[in-house]
């Protein structure tokens, strides 16, 4: 087998070894032997497992990354319409690839260099900062806080995509419908946002005045 196919072929080998049994579970002479290759063969082509790990998880950090990316990077399209682009652009992923993301959701480890779900999570929530700040400052809201509203926006799809494709065989619920009640959350959610909100506990007789529609 030529070299770069041989490369290949311990990468995909390994990707679904780390997906079943993460990085500590698995050894060398794992990936070896269902490779049908020799141990030195893995060490030459990466150095250990580390090597092969890394570039399993920069692949799958860049993948998710740029479809994420390219679904909410649209021009001219209005904030529900994001937000369900980049539900389901996560949600594609998950589905097509749950190897690739029980690898980047599960595993943290320093040999990846590129990254790993928080770091893209993070990534995709500052574009989302960016787009809430603008419409905050439009509507009167404090702009400071888009960082915050971002980071829950973003972890809440997350949190729910991780639940769904760990759940996948028991659930009834098909992607179409977990990206709808997403939305149905996050969208109904921000049009009904307080521009100064605060805690009712001891203080249950305090009315926060009227709701502010964020999103119309």
């Amino acid at each position: 087998m030529p070299r770069a196919e041989r490369r290949e072929q311990l990468i995909e080998v390994a990707r679904g070894l780390f997906a079943d049994k993460g990085l500590e579970g698995t050894s060398v002479e794992e990936i070896a032997t269902h490779a049908e290759v020799s141990k030195p063969v893995v060490y030459e082509h990466f150095g250990g497992k580390e090597g092969l790990y890394a570039i399993v998880v920069d692949r799958e950090v860049r993948r998710l990354h740029d479809s994420i990316y390219q679904a909410i990077s649209r021009p001219h399209t209005d904030p529900r319409s994001l937000i369900e682009l980049g539900t389901l652009a996560l949600l594609d992923y998950i589905e097509e690839e749950p190897d690739g993301f029980r690898i980047i959701s599960r595993d943290s480890s320093p040999y990846a260099q590129g990254g790993n779900f928080q770091t893209i999570l993070s990534s995709i929530a500052s574009r989302v900062e960016g787009l809430l700040a603008a419409q905050f400052e439009r509507r009167g809201f404090d702009p400071g806080t888009a960082p915050l509203y971002s980071q829950m926006l973003v972890g809440l799809v997350a949190l729910a995509g991780q639940w769904w494709v760990e759940s996948h065989e028991t659930s009834t619920l098909t992607k179409p419908q977990v990206a709808a009640h997403l939305v149905n959350l996050t969208w109904n959610g921000m049009r009904r946002l307080h521009p100064q909100p605060h805690l009712r506990l001891g203080d249950e007789g305090t009315d926060q005045g009227p709701d502010a529609d964020l999103t119309a």
